[in-house]
């Protein structure tokens, strides 16, 4: 009996095998294949309103900080909080379908499975955008948010889109791959989820990395004040980014991520 207690207990104390892991993702990404439509976009622009408040979190911070050597660091803390109310409220955002559907399609690749995850990628992207665009609408033709709070989210969103094309595309890589990193090490993470979604975020904003999706709330703020033209919003900032995320989230990421375990699943095709 006591020898059964101890394994229970060793094995709860353990961490996943990399092989565990996968699988967790993989099933996550069956799921998100399985959904109807519907729930995608409704899903999808809930993520695109919820992650306007990591801009919002980090403009009350840069406005009411005082002006330390430190505000940089700690302003960005407030990028975490758009993030949490997604990943923790299980909306679907895009930057995770980059490693969570991609997975089940490595493990079984085929044109019509290829053909169903480009379909999600572009209704979860789309809706993404559009809650985005809400956001920015409110935060620049309603008074949902502090008049004193708009300085800072133009100064931030001027400087999301601020880079040159090659630029915005290489500063979205590393994002792409932290995202797909927090999707890996949440499995494990037990108690200590939010403390993983904050330290990843908090890297993407203090790094200085683009976000596709985050970055659209600023990308529409500029759009709808009419402070850069749809021409520089789509070229040098949201193609770039788009595939810059991708690139780190999938190319990079996800092929490491299978690259280590596909041996494993192959000999243990039954787990």
């Amino acid at each position: 009996m006591a020898d059964i207690q101890d394994k229970k207990l060793i094995n709860e104390a353990s961490s996943l095998m990399p092989r565990l892991i996968y699988e967790v993702i993989r099933r996550e990404g069956d799921e998100e294949l399985q959904r109807p439509n519907k729930s995608l976009i409704w899903s999808g622009v809930a993520a695109g309103l919820m992650i306007s408040f990591s801009v919002l979190g980090e403009a009350i911070l840069r406005t009411h900080l005082s002006e330390t050597s430190n505000k940089y660091l700690l302003e960005n803390l407030g990028y975490s909080l758009g993030f949490m109310m997604v990943i923790l409220g299980r909306l679907q955002l895009f930057t995770e379908n980059t490693i969570t559907t991609v997975l089940p399609l490595m493990a079984a690749p085929s044109p019509h499975m290829l053909m169903r995850v480009l379909k999600l990628w572009v209704i979860v992207l789309a809706a993404n955008v559009a809650g985005a665009l809400v956001a920015a609408s409110l935060f620049a033709f309603t008074p949902a948010i502090p008049a004193d709070l708009l300085p800072a989210i133009m100064a931030l969103s001027e400087h999301a889109l601020g880079f040159d094309p090659a630029t915005a595309f290489f500063r979205a890589i590393p994002a792409g791959i932290l995202v797909a990193a927090l999707v890996w090490t949440l499995p494990q993470a037990g108690g200590s989820k939010l403390l993983v979604i904050v330290a990843f975020t908090w890297l993407i904003a203090a790094g200085d990395f683009a976000h596709i999706v985050a970055g659209s709330v600023e990308m529409w703020f500029m759009l709808v004040t009419g402070s850069t033209t749809a021409g520089d919003a789509v070229f040098a900032f949201f193609i770039p980014v788009f595939a810059g995320n991708v690139v780190g989230g999938t190319l990079v990421f996800a092929l490491l991520a299978y690259g280590q375990v596909h041996e494993e699943i192959h000999e243990n095709p039954e787990e």
